[in-house]
């Protein structure tokens, strides 16, 4: 059977240092591992707005051209502007689409109807969701196209993380981002009652007025990716949003019933076994891989660190390091693309 072209587009990013950037420009470097081939200009990261915007737009104008019959494109979602065109452009000459979500504005941004966002998403041949939870959230309203699922976001680094567990009175807890009153209000709280466990704040602390002194709570301010990956100094990473120690709520918090955290795979990168609300849409998979605890109450926690052997510390370490290898090497999204391969019936790519 003749050898369908894989292909993507790259494009100029700000920075590498937010979480959307990051896993897209990962999943870019899967991408040329797997022999796809960038139609796009060749990946920049320049600051300029005006910049950007010129060199996408040539980027996309030049996919474009050289968009081929039978191709197969993989587009990351959302695509600023571009993505229905795109789609268009596609089916006119002949190639196909696979679209990966990353992110869906009709959930926490609300920046369009759920009815506009199914409608938009439509226009593509395939689409990738983040995970179970969201392929089941597509197909319920209404989405009619082929729906596969991730599971978490790749994570590459040349960093290497640590394989130990570190013998301690008191199990250390992490919690790293940016800290705001809207996504995480849950630690002024937890800052209240803390006293069973240590907790390690990497974030801006200014960000959360009302935080309280606390002796079991060390605030780091920022941490570079790399650094924390190689050095962090904790047996945990928490994964949590919200307001309420009873459960994830707010816009962001319930947002994790049904997106793929990028923080979920940059704790598992630094060999973190993970912290994480039980109605998160990937805490079934922390589960199956036994790499964590999934708990419904940050005040289940104290009984839970407690209870832990220290043959089921390492144990959890363990699985949590063969999943950072396996986030390293874009295993999820290769899997993903493999198993592609069998519902669009007449393509196939390298792999």
């Amino acid at each position: 059977m003749e050898q369908k072209r894989l292909c993507y587009i790259s494009r100029n990013y700000y920075n590498l240092t937010s979480a959307g950037n990051k896993a897209k420009t990962d999943n870019e470097d899967t991408l040329a591992e797997m022999g796809a081939i960038n139609l796009g200009l060749p990946r920049t990261i320049r600051n300029s707005k005006i910049l950007a915007f010129f060199l996408d737009l040539i980027g996309i104008l030049r996919a474009c051209i050289l968009l081929q019959k039978d191709d197969i494109l993989f587009l990351q979602y959302p695509v600023k502007k571009y993505f229905s065109f795109l789609c268009h452009i596609a089916q006119l000459k002949g190639a196909r689409t696979v679209s990966l979500i990353h992110d869906l504005g009709s959930f926490r941004r609300k920046k369009l109807t759920i009815q506009k966002e199914i409608n938009r998403l439509s226009n593509s041949d395939y689409i990738i969701a983040s995970n179970e939870k969201m392929k089941g959230w597509l197909e319920e309203h209404g989405l009619q196209k082929p729906v596969g699922a991730l599971g978490l976001f790749d994570y590459r680094s040349a960093s290497r993380c640590s394989e130990e567990v570190t013998e301690r009175e008191q199990v250390k807890v992490v919690y790293a981002g940016a800290l705001s009153m809207k996504k995480n209000s849950f630690l002024i709280e937890l800052s209240k009652t803390l006293n069973h466990w240590q907790l390690l704040v990497c974030g801006n602390k200014e960000g959360l007025q009302g935080l309280q002194d606390n002796p079991l709570i060390t605030y780091q301010g920022f941490v570079p990716s790399e650094d924390f990956i190689k050095h962090i100094d904790a047996d945990f990473g928490l994964v949590w949003d919200g307001d309420s120690l009873d459960g994830c709520s707010g816009e962001y918090g319930q947002y994790l019933k049904w997106n793929s955290p990028h923080k979920v795979s940059f704790y598992l990168r630094a060999g973190l076994p993970l912290i994480i609300w039980k109605e998160a849409a990937v805490a079934s998979i922390i589960e199956e891989a036994g790499a964590g605890i999934t708990i419904r109450s940050l005040e289940e926690l104290d009984d839970k660190l407690a209870n832990l052997t220290p043959e089921q510390k390492k144990e959890m370490k363990k699985q949590a390091v063969n999943l950072a290898q396996k986030l390293n090497k874009g295993g999820f999204l290769t899997k993903t693309l493999k198993e592609i391969n069998f519902s669009l019936k007449s393509a196939t790519y390298r792999v």
